[in-house]
């Protein structure tokens, strides 16, 4: 282990994962901006000790970041430390699709290979179960799933949406204040 990875764990030691649970709109806000600096300390452990260039640290860290700050924070309202692999396929098999105009894998495969990526950084600094990353990991690698059911979106007709829908649930979420 060279200095520099010794220098990583350090930074987010005493990291509270109960302070990224979101009850109320101020929470969200705050829990948008402990992602970020989150995200920055992933970004900082790509560049200086994966031996990603800025640009690859880069694109990790957008599908990541779309994953964290806009399902699970904005959208979901959920602690990024309590998920399993199910939310992964319920973000990539359904909300994704539903929420961009122009769903198509390719993007997906990048946000999905981010998010797969912060999972294993959180486990390698022993802030998320390593057995938990590994399923994320294998459930950001379904891409035939993913495709077919972009591909079913496609082609959707009639009263068709709801069977889509409950082929990949993804309950609702109420409001808060």
């Amino acid at each position: 282990m060279t200095t520099r990875a010794k220098d990583v764990k350090p930074l987010l030691q005493g990291l509270n994962q109960e302070a990224f649970a979101i009850v109320d709109l101020q929470d969200e806000i705050r829990v948008d901006r402990l992602c970020h600096d989150l995200l920055r300390h992933f970004n900082q452990t790509l560049t200086q000790t994966s031996g990603f260039s800025p640009i690859q640290a880069g694109v990790l860290c957008q599908g990541a970041d779309y994953f964290l700050r806009e399902f699970l924070v904005a959208d979901r309202r959920v602690n990024l430390f309590t998920i399993n692999a199910e939310r992964i396929r319920q973000f990539a098999g359904h909300w994704y699709i539903v929420r961009t105009a122009e769903p198509n894998l390719t993007e997906l495969q990048a946000i999905l290979a981010g998010t797969a990526a912060f999972y294993d950084f959180l486990a390698r600094q022993d802030l998320f179960p390593a057995a938990v990353a590994a399923e994320i990991a294998i459930a950001c690698e379904d891409v035939a799933y993913y495709q077919k059911r972009i591909d079913d979106f496609w082609a959707i007709e009639g009263d068709g949406y709801e069977r889509w829908c409950r082929d990949c649930p993804l309950e609702p979420v109420p409001d808060i204040s």
